[in-house]
């Protein structure tokens, strides 16, 4: 009778098998590492802290320029405390955004639950990112 299939040893296991796995455990390591650094997560065992900390205070600031830029309303809302802002959201998310326009609007909503940007009275229409090219 042969051992059950977790119990086997690794060589004996089919290569597909094995591959599969170990696929399984990189996607959640490289997981564990984009929580790390854009949304706030732990970092790694096996990672420098100091630099975790800093490339992802790199990347909270590519996303606020990137933001501000997408949406200047949230810039001249937030005013000069854009960036102590834009840190406590980034800081709060749980998850990766889904893209920058998302994150924009998500930032807007957070400043709004803080009254710090007034409501919108309609959906703001977005226009091509073309479109200032064009006369």
């Amino acid at each position: 009778m042969s051992p059950p299939e977790e119990e086997r040893p690794e060589e004996e296991r089919p290569e597909e098998e094995r591959l599969a796995e170990a696929q399984a455990r990189l996607a959640e390591a490289q997981a564990r590492v984009v929580r790390a650094l854009v949304a706030a997560g732990e970092v790694p065992e096996g990672f420098d802290q100091a630099r975790m900390r800093a490339q992802a205070a790199s990347l909270v600031a590519k996303r606020r320029a990137i933001v501000a830029r997408i949406r200047p309303d949230t810039a001249v809302a937030a005013g000069p405390k854009l960036a102590a802002e834009f840190a406590a959201y980034a800081r709060a998310r749980t998850e990766p955004p889904p893209g920058y326009r998302a994150d924009a609007d998500d930032f807007a909503a957070w400043l709004r639950e803080r009254g710090l940007m007034a409501a919108e009275d309609r959906p703001r229409r977005r226009s091509r990112w073309w479109s200032r090219l064009v006369p």
